[in-house]
């Protein structure tokens, strides 16, 4: 009897070690394999099912660049249900916007958009609905600037605090160029994008049908060069993205074809090589995927 269950625990524990990489392994090998980098990093990872995280320089901020554009429409979604609009609701496509240094006016330069569509509309009508989409599929800086007119950029803010999210600052459009100068910038920290689309992913901002909608936008994100690139085509990723030069930044909710699902923040600033940042990044995502699909489930 004694040697048959010394024999099975020697089986067992040949198989184990395999399977269940520890976090702390997986941390070390993550901080390897963005350290290949000239740059500053951080990750947030929260595993939905069991609330396992790992979190690496969660509380730096970054400039947030377009993954600003979460926070509006969360507050676009909130004043939606309050009955100040609806989704539905049509308003008119405009490009003359205030700066907050001066109130002095600026427009956007479809140059400078990722979705230049939107501009041979200026004058007419627009759902508020497509405008998001445009604003997170696209990353669209016409339609985030009038969605920030309507909804009010301090009361995005405010819904953030309202949240929990102590450190993300929602303070103005895009191009506002006085506003950069004059160093007033938007800015982010992994820990606050973990903290909203953990929330998202559960149902919890707004309500579950505010929330489900804000994801079926996020999972048609055009922009799949980090999260998503090295994961297989079955497993979908509700997500919003954010660059400027030097910074590249990835956040959002991956669903797994099981029926679990994590959060993960990747968000970068001070790059000399943002494609081999990407890369990297792109590995870092899909090394959290093998050890969440190793997981006992």
């Amino acid at each position: 009897g004694i040697q048959m269950f010394t024999m099975i625990m020697a089986i067992l524990l040949s198989v184990i070690p395999a399977g269940n990489k520890k976090p702390k392994d997986l941390k070390e090998q993550i901080k390897a394999e963005l350290t290949k980098n000239k740059g500053v990093f951080a990750v947030a990872f929260k595993d939905l099912s069991d609330g396992e995280e790992i979190i690496i320089n969660e509380r730096v901020n970054f400039h947030a660049a377009s993954t600003m554009k979460t926070p509006v429409m969360i507050e676009a979604y909130k004043q939606a249900n309050s009955g100040k609009f609806s989704i539905e609701d049509s308003i008119i496509v405009k490009n003359e916007f205030k700066s907050i240094v001066d109130g002095s006016s600026y427009s956007l330069n479809p140059k400078d958009d990722s979705e230049t569509s939107l501009y041979q509309q200026t004058g007419s009508k627009a759902k508020i609905y497509d405008l998001l989409y445009h604003m997170i599929i696209q990353s669209s800086n016409l339609a985030t600037n009038i969605i920030i007119d309507l909804v009010g950029a301090h009361n995005a803010n405010k819904t953030m605090r309202e949240m929990g999210a102590n450190d993300i600052q929602v303070l103005r459009g895009v191009e506002d160029t006085k506003a950069y100068r004059a160093g007033k910038n938007n800015t982010t920290t992994a820990y606050d994008q973990m903290l909203i689309f953990s929330k998202m992913a559960e149902g919890l901002i707004v309500n579950k049908h505010s929330s489900d909608a804000m994801i079926n936008i996020l999972l048609d994100q055009k922009f799949n060069d980090k999260i998503p690139a090295k994961l297989p085509k079955s497993v979908k990723v509700a997500h919003k993205t954010g660059w400027i030069t030097g910074v590249n930044h990835d956040a959002g909710i991956v669903f797994l074809p099981d029926g679990r699902k994590y959060v993960l923040v990747l968000l970068s600033k001070e790059l000399e090589n943002d494609k081999a940042a990407v890369k990297s990044m792109a590995k870092v995502s899909r090394m959290i995927y093998d050890y969440v699909m190793e997981k006992e489930f």
